[in-house]
């Protein structure tokens, strides 16, 4: 299936999935051959609140189109998937998932490498590039300009400035340079967790106490001051570039 070359994603946005069965019916349109992404997200938001936040350990990241791709296993019309350009702590080749089968295609001999092809921008510029997303949804497991989610955000800027770093949160604080809190500065991170617990969010420092960040709370990207709430779990900063 994979061939000598691999696989790569062949439609626009493909949803990677905890398991083959994870999808319900009103994720349709997302596992279609063709997934219509408006189609999918309208469905969720006529389902309410269960729509969105039932995505919770359903779905785990999404692929754009030309993202290269093993397969390291196959069921029925299902493969589960490794992705390189999200590098993940789960497996070393890359963040793994369950996609359709039929949203793979042959991978081209050259795979571009993701984003910019210049020299990488510096934090405070990968910071104002996240600031495009201001307003995008929040989408549990997004990583396209349809939706994201917290440590989704920071991939997605990461990548179109041509930077590769960890696809989740807690492996995103695992590859920063620790900044003790109260020297953090404009394009570093804030990353949240309950004490002894991981990170579980995670966030653009913007200014002092100020964050960009895909917000379930908001609903969508926002830039704001940090709450009371917020800032109470608040554990570390971060660098992920000097």
């Amino acid at each position: 299936m994979s061939g000598e070359n691999g696989s790569q994603i062949c439609v626009e946005v493909s949803t990677g999935w905890t398991a083959s069965a994870a999808p319900r019916d009103v994720d349709a349109a997302a596992t279609a051959e063709v997934p219509d992404m408006r189609r999918w997200l309208t469905a969720l938001d006529q389902q309410g609140a269960d729509g969105r936040r039932g995505l919770h350990g359903r779905t785990l990241t999404q692929f754009v189109a030309g993202e290269p791709v093993e397969i390291i296993e196959e069921s029925g019309d299902w493969v589960r998937v490794v992705a390189p350009w999200q590098p993940s702590p789960e497996d070393p080749g890359g963040y793994p998932a369950w996609v359709p089968k039929n949203h793979l295609g042959p991978r081209s001999k050259a795979v571009a490498r993701p984003g910019r092809t210049s020299a990488p921008l510096d934090a405070v510029e990968i910071a104002y590039l996240a600031r495009r997303h201001l307003g995008l949804p929040y989408l549990w497991g997004g990583t396209s300009p349809y939706g994201l989610d917290c440590s989704g955000l920071v991939h997605l800027s990461y990548r179109q400035a041509g930077v590769v770093v960890p696809r989740d949160a807690d492996p995103q604080h695992a590859a920063c340079r620790e900044v003790p809190l109260g020297e953090e500065r404009p394009g570093d991170l804030y990353f949240f967790a309950q004490p002894g617990e991981e990170v579980t969010h995670v966030g653009f420092v913007t200014g002092r106490q100020t964050i960009l960040h895909a917000s379930e709370t908001e609903g969508r990207v926002v830039e704001m001051l940090l709450s009371p709430e917020r800032l109470a779990t608040v554990s570390r900063a971060g660098r992920l570039l000097s």
